[in-house]
């Protein structure tokens, strides 16, 4: 085999791959092709049919013309018996005889032609049942495949929505909720712990310590005044 066969061959072999992987795809394709196929086949058929018909028709024309010359022939002949007319009767015997012979062979070719135009009438029937077989066919696959398109693509939408699929982005929120509010509290912490914070803090711990330390001047003020007003009283 040379190259240019082997190429080919391999060209055909991708391209009938891709076909069939369109078909796939698209069966209304496939089917479409198949019926197209069967209708031209079909159509050859039934010319050939038509022709074997034909051939029948043309044959029983010729049956009924013999058959009634020969018929002609035999009244003839019994004419020229009675009236002793012996030279016209040898004439007419061997006229029958080639008639009837000629009538045995289209009987012959009469069932032969009969037989061939039923078979051909069968045959073109079966494939117009065929074809029809195949368009319902083609109708119900058709249906059905569609059906399941789009309960394949319910699925998937189903399956995009699907439970888990919610919590996983349930929990994904929870979890940015919880870093948004620890970023805030380490915000607040960071705050609370800063120089200026403790400064601050320090400036109320020094109230605190004075106002202390000036109550606690009051309170001996006022038990040095209770102290000497009670020696008063006692002298």
């Amino acid at each position: 085999m040379s190259l240019f066969s082997r190429i080919g061959n391999l060209w055909r072999g991708f391209l009938s791959l891709w076909i069939s992987d369109i078909e796939k795809e698209h069966p209304e394709i496939a089917y479409e092709n198949a019926i197209n196929s069967m209708i031209e086949k079909y159509s050859k058929l039934k010319t050939a049919t038509a022709g074997i018909i034909r051939r029948r028709d043309e044959i029983d024309e010729r049956f009924a013309r013999v058959k009634a010359d020969l018929e002609q022939t035999e009244a003839e002949l019994d004419t020229a018996v009675e009236t002793n007319q012996d030279d016209l009767a040898m004439v007419l015997i061997q006229k029958k005889n080639a008639l009837t012979t000629e009538l045995a062979e289209l009987t012959a070719e009469a069932e032969s032609a009969k037989s061939d135009a039923d078979s051909a009438k069968s045959s073109l029937m079966n494939v117009q049942g065929e074809i029809k077989k195949l368009q319902a066919e083609r109708d119900t696959m058709l249906a059905k495949f569609q059906s399941a398109q789009a309960r394949v693509k319910i699925q998937e939408q189903l399956d995009g929505l699907s439970v888990d699929e919610e919590v996983r982005a349930l929990d994904n929120v929870r979890t940015h909720i919880k870093t948004t509010i620890a970023e805030a509290n380490l915000g607040k912490e960071l705050s609370e712990s800063s120089l200026d914070a403790r400064l601050d803090k320090l400036k109320d711990q020094v109230g605190d310590v004075q106002a202390k330390r000036q109550l606690d001047e009051l309170k001996a003020k006022k038990a040095a005044r209770d102290q000497q007003q009670g020696q008063q009283k006692t002298m």
